[in-house]
C-alpha cells in the first residue's frame, strides 16, 4: 500500500530527496504522494521533520482526507512534473 502525506506538511522537502521512485509531487497547499509510484518503501517518513507520511493502513482517524487529496490531485489527467528537492 503506498504512503500518504497529511495536512501536516510544510513543504521542507527532506523526503523527496529520500524518495527513490520520485512519486512525490507539490501541490499549492502541500506535497502529496502519487499511489500509482509509490512503492512502499518507507524512506519518505523517517526525514519529515513534522512526521506528516504514513503508511496508508496508519494514516489516523483525523487525517484520513489525506488518502483523497493524495489521491484526487492525479485524478484531473493533468500531465504532472514531480517535486524537487529543496
Amino acid at each position: 500500500m503506498p504512503h500518504v502525506i497529511t495536512d501536516l506538511c510544510t513543504k521542507d522537502k527532506a523526503c523527496v530527496s529520500a524518495c527513490p521512485t520520485g512519486c512525490i509531487y507539490e501541490t499549492p497547499k502541500q506535497l502529496v504522494i502519487n499511489p500509482e509510484e509509490c512503492i512502499d518503501c518507507g524512506s519518505c517518513v523517517d526525514p519529515c521533520p513534522v512526521k506528516a507520511i504514513y503508511p496508508i493502513d496508519d494514516v489516523p482517524a483525523d487525517k484520513k482526507a489525506a488518502i483523497e487529496v493524495n489521491a484526487g490531485w492525479f485524478k484531473t489527467g493533468e500531465k504532472r512534473t514531480p517535486a524537487t528537492p529543496a
